[in-house]
């Protein structure tokens, strides 16, 4: 064998025949028995193979390894030395759900190469030693000689040498439209997989029969080729992810730091290396949020749930917030942003341009749905036309259309038409520059037929332009009588009479207009990707409203010449592309480059070639219906209704959900104050003031009292103007310096004053008096037990007045209603019903050292959520204002602090 052929991945299918014998080492009679053997040890099966990936009990362990299950971890282990084991089961047991289900999510993920082996069939027929056998098809290798014919699959990539085929190329170029094949096709420059000569790996044969030498199999074939772009690189983690982990290692080593730095101070001040110790644990514990990543988990959950009703699965939780930071949406055009169901728009006859309810159409209508061969499924232009002679109520049954065919002559791209015989006439339809040289005379409206004059032509080509113009397809339709069987498709399609011109249209979904508006609205720039004809993808995005900004159509072949800084310049320029005839690597190219520039990517896709660029985007969007098994597989989001609406629903929801994860962290991170400051204060006094709350008091709120109400925020309505404000930045944090002067300069330093205050109150109260012991025994033991669980229930009653101060951001609370979230309030009660439980009920008040209020200390506290509250809408109505100044002055400054 050559060194071309050693290769097994150099040999160009397109050469002649003759020349791929020589190369290969084989003939028209394929290989011998033995040979194929030989080679199939040389070159391997043909099947897709993956890259190794790592071993589960790796990815695994790495779930335990993340920053907040090691925080968990932490806080586990401080409510086990804390005297609370129940507690620390509780938080094992979140541990293990969250790294299950990441696990779970993880694997689910790299299963895309598995289901790209679907394509393969699972036999083939060769010939070998010259006699055609069934062989399977993963011991095909290259020179051997395959048989294709309709119905079959293609099961490796090769060169015709005899015969016709009409190949479904969708999986690998995105296009419906069949393509045909011949094996005396002349050599063209262009794309491979547009060689008139190349059957590939993985595509279907709807009419024909034909022979190929093999020339690639396996992963040298397109097929492997695009799984081994799917194995390109790793998911990274997404913003959420990045953030999350970034603040959880800062509390994690605030929290230690804060413990370590205390545990000398409260020596000197004379606690005593066991309080001291004992000190230092609350310390940490009250730094640490304990519910911080179930809230965010069960969060994330909300919003995927949330998604899935309106269309749109998710299969990672993270994803969900990824896309309310997605600022670039690369859509596809036939079924997303159109509803993938042609419909025939306009008709000409000659003198006349009708409606398609036009009865003169009747017999233009019944012609154009004779000839064609589907049914109840096939090709849409076809399901189109036989629609319409339905509609025209001069229907044509696909049963009695088969039993009336004498001759079918199938279509053929090089000749744009084709032709059928029915009974004693002959149907042609097709583009109009095929048809049009095959007719010598027109139909006119009152049946009778005319010559082909200068006038019709002109209108012909008046009536074709303005067409186009519109984004239809146009298909011209003739026919002729036929008294016998015509000889061959020659003598069959001449002497036509042209009956008119059908004009269809993939219509635009009627609720993308205002999708891209919304979508443009939120500062989301949206580029179309197809396999189509630039000026008809050019058209729909126009209708769709893509593009008003500027349009530039780049086909594949001219993105294929441009280097890395042509296309991020084009990228970087105002305005929307549409990206026409694109290939997958020119996919994944402009996925790369847009996330090379830091934007965040949505893209969507729905056949085998867009499985890179999906698997490689910050959200991969599968199209349910119409989608094949690898795109879904290789996506993180599935549209139930392939609908580009639902992309922007989905934008929607995920800025809310970063907006409620914001609330939530907001609503937990304001009680690390108040659990702070008693611990400074017992210690900065050296013991003379007796600790204001305990470890298990802390925990009770950090995993009761609080979790409810968090994750009542985090279904929490949207703000006013959500999606009017640009994508936000993908280095902004989920905790930035504003999230946390709120948390701890203004709630927080709020909450701890009233707290303090409630705390000493209660002492002074009983008629304490610092360095007066309080211990077991004491006479001021029981007010003591009181006064700490007056400091307990003052962070209860300032956590009531954090969660509804938390409900919005920037807005007033009175912009989205006090009562609007029920599930809000429906926590309160869960957290007063457990706060009451702990103080009042026996059994609980010896675990947690608490002891029953008097009416009194409930008429103190009751003023304390207002407080809370009214001190950051203050915070927050400032911030309006200044807002408002700075961008339109003081007259619509007073009328946005109104709101």
């Amino acid at each position: 064998m050559t060194d071309t052929l050693a290769e097994n991945g150099t040999v160009d299918g397109r050469r002649p025949p003759a020349q791929l014998f020589r190369d290969l080492r084989t003939s028209a009679d394929g290989l011998g028995a033995r040979e194929a053997a030989r080679r199939l040890t040389v070159y391997g099966p043909n099947e897709l193979t993956r890259r190794a990936a790592r071993t589960w009990p790796a990815q695994l362990r790495a779930q335990f390894t993340q920053p907040l299950a090691v925080l968990l971890m932490v806080a586990a282990v401080l409510a086990w030395l804390g005297g609370a084991p129940e507690l620390a089961w509780a938080v094992v047991a979140v541990i293990l759900l969250n790294a299950g289900f990441a696990f779970a999510q993880e694997r689910q993920a790299e299963r895309a190469v598995e289901a790209l082996a679907a394509y393969l069939p699972a036999a083939a027929r060769a010939l070998r030693d010259g006699v055609v056998v069934e062989v399977p098809a993963r011991d095909l290798v290259p020179g051997d000689v395959i048989e294709l014919a309709e119905g079959d699959r293609v099961c490796a990539d090769g060169r015709l040498l005899d015969g016709e085929l009409t190949l479904d190329l969708s999986a690998l170029n995105g296009e419906s439209v069949p393509a045909a094949r011949t094996a005396d096709a002349d050599f063209a420059p262009g794309p491979l997989l547009e060689a008139r000569e190349l059957v590939f790996s993985g595509t279907a044969c709807l009419t024909g029969l034909a022979r190929a030498v093999v020339t690639h199999t396996g992963m040298h074939s397109e097929i492997g080729r695009i799984a081994a772009l799917s194995q390109r690189g790793h998911t990274g983690p997404s913003p959420l992810e990045r953030q999350v982990r970034r603040a959880t290692w800062i509390i994690a080593a605030v929290a230690v730091a804060a413990g370590a730095a205390f545990l000398p101070i409260g020596v000197v001040s004379g606690l005593g290396w066991a309080a001291a110790i004992s000190f230092t644990i609350g310390l940490i514990v009250a730094n640490v949020p304990e519910g911080l990543l179930p809230t965010i988990t069960l969060a994330l959950a909300g919003g995927v749930r949330e998604l899935a009703r309106d269309g749109a699965l998710v299969k990672r939780l993270s994803a969900v917030e990824t896309l309310g930071s997605t600022t670039v949406i690369c859509t596809d055009k036939t079924g997303t942003l159109t509803e993938n169901r042609m419909r025939v728009a306009r008709l000409w006859l000659p003198g006349a341009e009708v409606d398609p309810a036009d009865p003169r159409a009747g017999p233009l209508a019944y012609a154009a749905a004779l000839c064609t061969t589907a049914a109840d499924a096939g090709d849409p232009t076809e399901l189109a036309l036989l629609r319409h002679a339905a509609d025209l109520r001069v229907p044509v049954r696909p049963a009695d259309r088969d039993r009336g065919r004498r001759a079918l002559y199938a279509f053929d791209a090089r000749l744009m038409r084709m032709s059928t015989v029915d009974g004693d006439e002959v149907h042609t339809k097709g583009a109009l520059e095929s048809v049009l040289p095959l007719c010598t005379r027109v139909r006119l409206p009152g049946g009778e037929a005319a010559g082909l004059s200068p006038e019709v032509r002109a209108g012909l080509a008046a009536a074709t332009d303005r067409y186009a113009a519109s984004g239809l397809r146009v298909l011209a339709v003739a026919s002729r009588p036929a008294a016998g069987l015509p000889a061959d498709r020659a003598s069959a399609e001449r002497d036509l009479t042209l009956l008119g011109l059908v004009a269809m249209v993939d219509p635009l979904r009627p609720e993308v207009a205002a999708a891209v508006t919304a979508a443009h609205e939120a500062g989301i720039r949206v580029h179309v990707i197809t396999g189509d004809y630039g000026p008809t993808a050019a058209e729909i995005a126009r209708q769709a409203g893509i593009g008003r900004g500027g349009m530039r159509i780049v086909t594949g072949s001219e993105l294929d010449r441009m280097t890395e800084a042509d296309l991020d310049s084009l990228l970087a320029r105002p305005g929307e592309v549409v990206f026409a005839r694109s290939s997958p690597e020119g996919k994944l190219r402009i996925c790369e480059a847009l996330r090379a520039t830091g934007q965040i990517v949505a893209m969507t896709g729905d056949g085998v070639n867009d499985a890179p660029a999906l698997r490689h985007a910050d959200i991969g969007v599968a199209m349910g219906r119409s989608g094949t098994d690898v795109a879904r597989e290789a996506a993180t989001m599935v549209l139930t209704d392939d609908n580009f609406a639902t992309i922007v629903r989905a934008v929607d929801a995920g800025r809310r959900v970063f907006d409620n994860v914001r609330k939530f962290v907001l609503y937990i991170f304001a009680h690390a104050v108040p659990e702070v400051v008693p611990f400074l204060i017992f210690a900065l006094s050296g013991g003379a003031v007796p600790l204001p709350l305990t470890v298990l008091q802390i925990l009770a709120i950090d995993l009761g009292t609080e979790t409810l109400p968090a994750l009542a925020l985090g279904r929490e309505r949207a703000e006013p103007g959500l999606m009017s404000r640009p994508p936000r930045s993908p280095s902004s944090g989920v905790i930035d310096r504003r999230l946390l002067l709120r948390a701890w300069g203004v709630l927080g330093v709020v909450s701890a004053v009233l707290v303090v205050a409630g705390y000493f109150w209660s002492l002074w109260r009983a008629g304490w008096q610092p360095g007066v012991p309080v211990g077991t025994g004491s006479a001021l033991h029981e007010a003591y037990r009181q006064a700490t669980t007056m400091t307990f229930a003052g962070i209860v009653a300032c956590q009531i007045g954090t969660a509804f101060a938390a409900r919005t951001e920037h807005a007033s609370l009175r912009s989205i209603g006090l009562l609007s979230n029920r599930l809000l309030l429906a926590g309160i009660a869960f957290e007063v019903a457990f706060a009451a439980a702990v103080i009042y009920l026996p059994p609980l008040q010896a675990v947690f050292g608490t002891a029953a209020l008097e009416p009194v200390h409930l008429l103190v506290l009751l003023p304390f959520p207002v407080v809370v509250w009214a001190a950051d809408e203050l915070f927050r109505w400032r911030g309006r204002a200044s807002r408002s100044v700075g961008t339109f002055g003081p007259a619509r400054a007073a009328a946005a602090a109104k709101r």
